[in-house]
């Protein structure tokens, strides 16, 4: 199937800040502020790279620009280093969401792996609860400020790990306590979905929500894992499922001396159709996709970033941080990236919020009432 490639009309300038967000792809140990480490580091007795927050956090940025996810993985040993207690971890998670909500956030879903918090004798399930506990104080406080924020949270399984079905266990256990979807995380290439094929099985029978990191580190063949075996029903970051496009611009004659009017046509192939026609969410995390290398066989810059060729072509599209700490960067600015790359305008960010609204792991009910307020939101804004 082929279809042409159009522009957006640029975004004029405006305070990207105040639009309503909707978060599916951030990681809660990716996203603890610079001073907060220190802090608890100096109460655990852990060494960090510096006790200086603003050196700290330049050196979490320089380590993360490095242009390897193995590298980039190797930072978060100082941040999990920092959360093996009760007190720790629930101060991160209010954090977390006293940060979204200064950025606008209105919903999100934070990922983290239990099985990496039990050094300090945690249990599996105390752990869970010690990150409700720091959540539930966040959305109280932001809504005793005048703001409304709800957040879930996707229990996650480290593929590299043997604790698959456990994992999959706490979180359907979980699941009338904060817990709203499961994944699995960690090194991609070489630990595929299947080796977790009987906990999503599990998960399935549960009717527990599923999203998979893939096609971030690996190609095609990890996307159609996920969906295969890990039954995903979004797919993170996701972004390499444009390896699976084909792209061939034709030259038309300008009308006018100097005007381009090259028209590309796109050509899916099986798995990219599959995710497009069925509507299957990607969370695509632009900062995070450049650090990583994910999306180095397309050019090394965000003008070649594909996300502009999935969101054209029809793509469920959503826009995330990843870490926002690592990438030092927020929703909001991602969203200016964006804006400022791809001519996107305000039309184009409520289509990209929307989406990732629809694919909120909610009842249908409560994603049609969460749609309605992020437009409410937006018109607001534009008025």
């Amino acid at each position: 199937m082929t279809e042409p490639i159009t522009n957006p009309a640029a975004l004029s300038s405006f305070d990207i800040r105040v639009l309503p967000k909707v978060s599916l792809h951030d990681h809660l140990d990716g996203g603890l502020r610079p001073a907060t480490i220190v802090e608890l580091a100096e109460a655990v007795g852990h060494t960090l790279p510096s006790t200086d927050p603003v050196a700290l956090g330049e050196w979490f940025r320089e380590s993360a620009n490095s242009g390897s996810l193995v590298r980039y993985l190797e930072t978060f040993d100082h941040t999990i280093a920092v959360m093996q207690t009760r007190e720790g971890l629930a101060r991160v998670a209010r954090e977390f969401v006293e940060d979204l909500v200064e950025d606008g956030g209105v919903y999100a879903e934070v990922r983290w792996a239990p099985e990496q918090h039990l050094a300090g004798g945690l249990s599996l399930d105390e752990a869970v609860e010690a990150v409700q506990e720091g959540l539930e104080a966040g959305v109280e406080a932001a809504e005793a400020a005048g703001s409304l924020i709800q957040v879930g949270q996707l229990i996650t399984a480290m593929r590299h790990g043997d604790r698959g079905m456990e994992i999959a266990e706490l979180a359907v256990r979980h699941r009338d306590r904060g817990a709203v979807g499961f994944d699995i995380a960690g090194a991609e290439d070489g630990f595929p979905p299947s080796r977790f094929k009987d906990a999503f099985t599990y998960l399935a029978e549960q009717m527990f929500p599923v999203t998979v990191h893939a096609g971030e580190a690996a190609g095609v063949e990890s996307i159609t894992d996920a969906l295969v075996h890990g039954r995903a029903l979004r797919l993170g970051h996701g972004v390499r499922i444009a390896e699976d496009i084909e792209v061939d611009f034709e030259d038309e004659e300008a009308p006018d001396a100097g005007e381009d009017t090259s028209v590309g046509m796109v050509t899916l192939g099986d798995v990219a159709a599959w995710v497009r026609d069925r509507g299957i969410p990607l969370e695509i995390c632009p900062s995070s996709n450049l650090q990583t290398g994910a999306v180095e066989s397309f050019g090394p810059d965000i003008e070649s970033h594909p996300i502009d060729l999935l969101f054209q072509t029809g793509f469920v599209v959503t826009v995330n941080t990843d870490n926002r700490l690592m990438s030092g960067v927020s929703l909001t600015d991602e969203f200016e990236l964006l804006a400022t790359t791809f001519g996107y305008d305000l039309d184009d960010l409520l289509e990209l919020t929307l989406n990732a609204a629809n694919a909120a792991f909610l009842p249908l009910e409560e994603r049609a009432v969460l749609a309605e307020y992020i437009t409410e939101g937006f018109s607001n804004a534009r008025d």
